[in-house]
């Protein structure tokens, strides 16, 4: 019978805590499990699946979107590096040989543009007539 951290090794999971203390290192980050719980589920079902999926399915579609998410960040990152500051145009550049993503990104940004601009319109006009009150 194998020990734990050889069982990690050879699945490919490496350990990062450091040597005579039980305390991560200060870089790892500790999320909280099934944050996204609720969203994932209703997904989930508007894809096809179960109205209550299983929490062990919902677990595994978080850390797969978890790991799919940090690691277009980070390679977002290394392509903003140069300039030293994190832009969306990185995140398309990231995507843009998968047209549908990157069409549905550009359709999600130009909608949320127009909702800023409609905003702000509606801000102007609740400020004059405020004023003529």
């Amino acid at each position: 019978m194998q020990d734990k951290e050889s069982m990690n090794a050879s699945a490919g999971l490496s350990s990062k805590v450091r040597v005579g203390t039980s305390q991560p290192p200060e870089s790892s980050f500790k999320r909280k499990r099934g944050f996204f719980q609720k969203d994932l589920q209703h997904m989930m079902y508007g894809f096809g699946d179960d109205p209550n999926p299983l929490p062990e399915t919902v677990a595994l579609v978080e850390d797969v979107v978890l790991e799919y998410v940090t690691d277009m960040v980070h390679k977002a990152q290394d392509t903003a590096s140069k300039r030293g500051k994190l832009l969306t145009e990185d995140f398309l550049f990231l995507i843009r040989k998968d047209s549908p993503k990157l069409n549905r990104c550009t359709e999600l940004l130009s909608m949320n543009e127009e909702l800023k601009q409609a905003r702000k319109a509606f801000e102007v006009d609740e400020e004059k007539l405020s004023s003529i009150e």
